[in-house]
Formats: structure tokens, C-alpha cells, sequence
């Protein structure tokens, strides 16, 4: 009788629907956890360093898919611990000091869409995992902008022009607070950029962005 409820009760693998002891099944994890990157630290450089787990691609590029448009937000918990833990073994882990997590944000007619926004759920996570202060509401986004891939560099900015202000979290900080962004997926920078300035603009310092993802493929010498 127990065997027969435990086969009932087996839980399913998001990704696949294959029976899981574990959120996904072992082949799933496996596939994602071949996407990850060796030097998530590749792109922290310039003017907004980017922190990265792994290359939107294959089965990653598939769970970020489905934690978007199949109403799988555990898909964004587990990204999310898995970008912490990242960050936790890398050299950044240091810059502590008044650094807070925000989520790049949704407008709220994608939001009530979705049902949720995927960056904060990551967020959150990342923010758990990390132990360090998470603000969802640092950044409020105006207006339902357009996919940027296939935009030019001027239909760019104005399409994010004027997208994002400061949120509620932020009316009153202290001196010295550092931001570092969070969002699913890290393609041209507009999104990211657009955000910072807003940030930037309000005395408030961005440190860089956190992100699942990038199709980007910087040269093997690069350095952080």
C-alpha cells in the first residue's frame, strides 16, 4: 500500500514531466548544470559589471523559458540558489558593506499577466542564499516596453526612455548604499542601464548585475 501512494505521490520533473525526488530529475540537472559557466566574474568590468551563472542555451535557455511562460516559478527559486551560491564562492562576496538586492522590475499589466515577476523571484532567493538585504520594490517600471532584440541602438533608448523610477524601498536609505541588480536573462545591457541610471541619478551607487544567463560569449583570455 505505501509503495503504490509513493508512486502517486512521486513529483514530477518541471522540465520534462519525468518522475523526481528532487524539484527537477536527474537528467534535467544535469543538462543545466552543463551550462554554467567556469568564470561567472567574465563580464565584471566597465561601467556595469555583470555577474553571470551560465550561457542561455540548450536546457538553460529551455528552464528560463518555462519559468516565464509556463507558471513554473520554482524554476526561479532554484536558479536563484544556484546564482547565490555562485556569488558566495567568488571574490565578490566581500562587498558587503550596505549592499542591497533589487529585481529589475515588470510593468504591472505583464505582471498581473504572469503572475509574478521572474527577477524577483531569483532575487529573493539570491538574496536568501547571500544573506543580504532584498528590496523588491526599489524600482518601479512606467511602462510596458518592447522585447529589445532586434531593436536598434536608437529604438533602444527610446523604448526604455523614461521606463523605470525609484520605488518605494528607496525613498529613505542610508549614505553609501550600493545596489546590485538581478534579472533573469543579460542580452544587450539597455534594460540593465536604463534601470542603473534611474539608481545613479538618486545618489544611490550600482555596484553591477546579477543574472541567470547571457547568450554573450566573451574571449577565452578575458579577465574579470
Amino acid at each position: 500500500m505505501q509503495t503504490l501512494l509513493n508512486i502517486f505521490l512521486a513529483s514530477r520533473c518541471p522540465l520534462c514531466d519525468r518522475s523526481a525526488n528532487k524539484l527537477l530529475c536527474q537528467y534535467c540537472e544535469k543538462q543545466l548544470e552543463s551550462c554554467q559557466l567556469e568564470n561567472p566574474q567574465e563580464l565584471w568590468k566597465g561601467n556595469l559589471p555583470v555577474f553571470v551563472w551560465g550561457n542561455y542555451e540548450g536546457a538553460l535557455k529551455r528552464a528560463i523559458a518555462s519559468l516565464k511562460y509556463d507558471n513554473k516559478p520554482e524554476i526561479g527559486q532554484l536558479l536563484g540558489e544556484w546564482l547565490g551560491r555562485s556569488w558566495l564562492n567568488s571574490n565578490l562576496q566581500k562587498s558587503k558593506q550596505k549592499l542591497v538586492v533589487v529585481p529589475i522590475p515588470l510593468h504591472s499589466d505583464k505582471l498581473r499577466q504572469r503572475g509574478y515577476n521572474q527577477a524577483a523571484i531569483i532575487a529573493d532567493t539570491f538574496a536568501q542564499i547571500t544573506r543580504l538585504p532584498y528590496k523588491e520594490r526599489g524600482l518601479i517600471r512606467n511602462r510596458d516596453t518592447k522585447a529589445q532584440f532586434g531593436l536598434s541602438i536608437a529604438q533602444r533608448q527610446d523604448n526604455l526612455a523614461n521606463a523605470f523610477s525609484l520605488g518605494k524601498d528607496f525613498q529613505k536609505l542610508p549614505v553609501g548604499t550600493q545596489v546590485l541588480l538581478i534579472d533573469d536573462i543579460y542580452t544587450t545591457g539597455a534594460t540593465t542601464q536604463a534601470a542603473a541610471q534611474i539608481l545613479r541619478q538618486s545618489g544611490i551607487t550600482v555596484l553591477g548585475l546579477g543574472a541567470i544567463a547571457t547568450p554573450q560569449k566573451p574571449p577565452k583570455d578575458t579577465q574579470p
